[in-house]
């Protein structure tokens, strides 16, 4: 088993194709760590005052195009919008050597779509979500044979950097953890921002509420992990007979809650595949 510390990233460059919200969190994850440099990091953007938002906050190198970032990199992250892969993919075509290994992290865009598209075949898939900006993600990823140990190595030492990772081998994991934990956060902060309109219906200043729900879902999602017990018998744990518990969950089940959960889930898994299928109809039209 490949454990993160045994590869550093001390000469190791990394760049990044796109610099938006994505990017910024994992550059901002892996120089908080001190797992590289500024001088170790290059990404593009098409947008100057973009590339000048980056520099003055990292001071890394931001360069205006796709190839340029690449071609300084041993570690290629795939940080743009699903819409815009395929033209990319165009641009990296055939411009990768076999020594790179390219890291996407795009919803849908399979092993297989990618290393047609790019005509490369060290190719690793990661979903993460972007608590990564303060170490605290979660990458769920795989990735190609064609790739080596030490690469591997390398991805998870950056992976590790921005929280807890989690390599599948089957390539449907990521699919999944991109409706989970990729969207994740979507959910959590929809459903905080719920409890804090609801504390200021009530009467609560509205930072009042705020810090009241942000040390409660906190407090909570500690406690549920250093307790190793099931949610069910948490959730039990703080619910009388007859009591304030037992009278919110009545409605929240009433509502629905559960179930509308699932299917904000799956619908998201949906999306994922609605994109994946997309991507597939550019590569194939791209080889006739």
């Amino acid at each position: 088993m490949i454990k993160a510390d045994e590869f550093g990233l001390r000469d190791v460059r990394l760049g990044f194709i796109g610099a938006g919200v994505m990017a910024e969190s994992m550059i901002a994850g892996l120089l908080g760590k001190g797992i590289v440099g500024p001088d170790q990091i290059v990404a593009s953007h098409p947008r100057a005052d973009r590339r000048a938002r980056m520099n003055e906050r990292f001071a890394i190198t931001v360069v205006e195009t796709n190839q340029e970032a690449a071609v300084q990199s041993e570690l290629v992250f795939l940080t743009i919008k699903p819409q815009v892969l395929s033209a990319v993919m165009g641009e990296l075509n055939g411009r990768l050597t076999t020594d790179q290994v390219v890291v996407s992290i795009l919803a849908g865009a399979s092993l297989d779509i990618l290393r047609r598209g790019l005509g490369h075949a060290g190719i690793i898939r990661v979903m993460p979500n972007t608590p990564a900006q303060i170490g605290q993600g979660m990458s769920v990823w795989c990735g190609t044979h064609a790739v080596s140990d030490v690469r591997r190595g390398q991805v998870k030492t950056a992976l590790a950097a921005l929280g807890e990772e989690i390599k599948v081998d089957t390539e449907k994991y990521v699919d999944m953890a991109t409706a989970l934990s990729g969207t994740g956060p979507t959910y959590v902060f929809m459903m905080m921002e719920a409890l804090i309109d609801a504390g200021v219906h009530m009467g609560f200043p509205r930072r009042l509420a705020e810090e009241i729900v942000l040390q409660t879902v906190s407090g909570s999602v500690d406690f549920a992990r250093h307790s190793g017990k099931h949610m069910a018998e948490l959730r039990n744990m703080v619910t009388s007979p007859g009591g304030t518990s037992a009278a919110a969950l009545y409605q929240m089940e009433k509502g629905g809650l559960r179930t509308v959960l699932s299917k904000a889930v799956f619908a998201a898994y949906q999306r994922t595949q609605t994109l994946a299928a997309e991507q597939e109809k550019w590569v194939d039209r791209t080889r006739e």
